[in-house]
């Protein structure tokens, strides 16, 4: 399966169907739209997109797992945070939730053997 991705995405590129370059111009709601029709890329593919590749700065990426085991810890949670209750709690992060995530990461403190927390 995972091969039929890569050859989606690189038909779709190289046939001008999906232009890389360009996708740094548009606004992130955008950037998911393009990325999602790419067999094998959701929503939280495309956010992950979104921070590490095109360095956006308010994405909050509410089907991350991390992001929510993360935020039932420092928040007290007594489960999983819905994407609802996510949404509400970003707000007051906003323009930076990413940054707010990327902390949040971090406080489960398991980050990959050689990464460092000032590459995030």
């Amino acid at each position: 399966m995972k091969t039929r991705y890569v050859l989606d995405l690189s038909e779709r590129a190289v046939g001008g169907r999906l232009d890389l370059d360009r996708l740094a111009t548009l606004e992130d709601e955008a950037v998911i739209a393009e990325l999602v029709q790419v067999k094998g890329i959701g929503r939280w593919t495309a956010e992950m997109f979104l921070i590490f590749a095109l360095g956006r700065l308010d994405v909050l990426p509410v089907d991350d797992l991390g992001f929510r085991a993360a935020v039932k810890q420092q928040y007290g949670f007594d489960e999983l945070p819905t994407a609802d209750q996510l949404r509400t709690l970003g707000e007051c992060w906003v323009p930076y939730r990413t940054v707010a995530t990327w902390y949040l990461w971090r406080s489960l403190g398991n980050m990959p053997r050689g990464a460092s927390w000032q590459a995030m």
